[in-house]
């Protein structure tokens, strides 16, 4: 199974365009001639060949599917590096859109030399390795092999140190690999929260990117180390409730979700410092324009944020968090999209007015600060 992840490779980044290149069919036998020859020379030739004719063409990629073996064959040690580089592009071409031949791939022993290539001198090699895993993990037959090879400490260290590219495909891969589970506690044990919180604070919060952080984010903080990580990273929840607020739908989806999370474990642990952040404009925002899931999140999250032991009396009548309670709790009836819409207009004319009093405001939210320590604050729901 492809994902959208794919596409963002240098390499294919014309992958979604199905052209076939004029006079391939010629082309394709010949190069299928030479992959299979003896002859190092014509080997280096053809895989450059099928490069070109596989980058935009679906037909193609299917017809060169007898040249995976081959071209596995050139990333061998003791081929020349061109030879590698050259025989990793092709294959990286055939394996995009097409799930039969990343699964050939993988099977032709392929993964042994790309994950050396990972911790190669040679940057374009290492980038190209990377780009590969990308292609490769989206196949769901795929996942648990490239798990169980030891390719994930890798991907993380390459997102630790490798070039920008290297590490925006390194993170892709590594949100590919974690949907399965064995792969997610793998993941996990190589502590990356740091270095995803830094790509994120980064990237465009709208970008593919940001999305594959925040999904991994979200699996990660189903950890209780996973948690503590993000909340002691400088910026990390600040880096999460931007996207909330100017993600693609699946990468706010995705932020309410790490939010919900964390705050469902320990609401008294993880309130404040979500709160902390001004998340409230933008969860209102995602009860109306969210997915179906956002906005049942964004709406289980901000009642986490706003109940506390006191009465509603003890608080001002016109903080945010008032605003906050009114519109919860309107918005259970058939009628509710229609009717948080108008309460969100009213809500974005009210911070706007106030813009210049944000701070005060956030200040006026009852948070643990204003609440003295008892013993009856524990969490409300218990960890997942």
């Amino acid at each position: 199974m492809d994902t959208a992840a794919e596409n963002h490779s240098p390499s294919s980044s014309s992958s979604d365009v199905d052209v076939t290149p004029r006079g391939a069919t010629s082309a394709v036998h010949r190069a299928l001639q030479l992959i299979q020859s003896d002859d190092s020379d014509s080997m280096l030739q053809a895989a450059k060949e099928i490069r070109r004719l596989t980058k935009t063409s679906r037909r193609c990629r299917w017809l060169l599917a007898d040249a995976v073996i081959p071209l596995v064959s050139m990333l061998r040690v003791d081929s020349p590096e061109s030879h590698h580089e050259s025989a990793l592009l092709a294959l990286l071409n055939l394996a995009v859109k097409d799930e039969k031949n990343k699964i050939s791939i993988v099977e032709a022993g392929a993964l042994e030399p790309v994950i050396s290539f990972l911790q190669s001198e040679n940057l374009n090699l290492q980038e190209y390795a990377t780009a590969a895993l990308l292609t490769l993990s989206a196949s769901v037959n795929n996942k648990p092999i490239i798990g169980a090879s030891g390719a994930i400490p890798l991907l993380v260290d390459i997102l630790r140190h490798g070039s920008t590219q290297a590490k925006v495909d390194a993170v892709m891969a590594l949100a590919n690999l974690s949907t399965h589970t064995d792969n997610l506690t793998i993941i996990f044990e190589t502590s990356p929260i740091p270095s995803i919180v830094s790509l994120l604070k980064t990237t465009k919060k709208s970008s593919k990117t940001a999305e594959k952080c925040c999904s991994l984010i979200e699996s990660l903080v189903g950890f209780d180390e996973g948690r503590t990580a993000l909340t002691a990273e400088e910026g990390g929840i600040l880096a999460v409730v931007e996207v909330l607020e100017s993600g693609t739908l699946q990468a706010r989806e995705h932020a309410v979700g790490a939010l919900l999370t964390m705050c469902e474990s320990d609401r008294c642990r993880y309130r404040e410092p979500i709160l902390r952040e001004g998340v409230i404009p933008g969860l209102l925002e995602l009860t109306v324009q969210g997915t179906p899931k956002s906005q049942t999140k964004a709406q289980t999250l901000l009642r986490l944020l706003r109940e506390t032991p006191y009465p509603r009396s003890e608080l001002q009548p016109d903080t945010l968090e008032n605003i906050v309670c009114n519109i919860i709790s309107q918005i259970d009836g058939d009628d509710q999209s229609s009717k948080a819409k108008k309460m969100l207009a009213e809500m974005v004319q009210v911070s706007m007015e106030q813009s210049l009093k944000h701070l005060q405001q956030r200040a006026l939210v009852c948070t643990p600060t204003d609440l003295p320590i008892s013993n009856s604050c524990t969490s409300e729901v218990s960890l997942k």
